[in-house]
């Protein structure tokens, strides 16, 4: 009678709502996946900068180098292998004000690292003191 026929509907819906199911479960993981890649390329990114700041500060105090926006920067692919850095360089950039016979740095240093969705840039500046 009336109820012959809702096999074949039933079975369609219910694999509509599973292939709906399946998208959006691969949706989420590929999301989750390039959220996971751009936090470890912000890492990368922060630690680049705070490495760049620390070889301007040495470059600046032992090195002996002006203090002004031609400090060299860094790639840190350039001198060798350094697996946790690969692909990520650092902009230096270096202000001094002297205040009563005091010296003020003030060291930036801008680092980007990845491509593309991927690449993160961040920024850590450093001020420091000498007589």
């Amino acid at each position: 009678s009336m109820q012959r026929g809702i096999g074949l509907p039933a079975t369609v819906f219910i694999i509509s709502i599973l292939a709906l199911i399946v998208v959006a479960l691969g949706e989420l993981n590929q999301t989750a996946s390039l959220s996971f890649s751009q936090s470890f390329q912000s890492q990368r990114a922060f630690y680049a900068a705070e490495s760049g700041a620390q070889v301007g500060l040495n470059r600046i105090f032992v090195g002996s180098t002006s203090c002004n926006n031609a400090l060299a920067d860094i790639d840190f692919d350039s001198s060798g292998s350094n697996l946790g850095l690969d692909g990520c360089t650092a902009d230096l950039s270096c202000n001094l004000v002297v205040v009563a016979g005091i010296n003020y740095y003030t060291l930036s240093s801008t680092a980007i690292c990845g491509s593309g969705f991927e690449q993160a840039e961040r920024t850590i500046q450093v001020r420091a003191r000498s007589n």
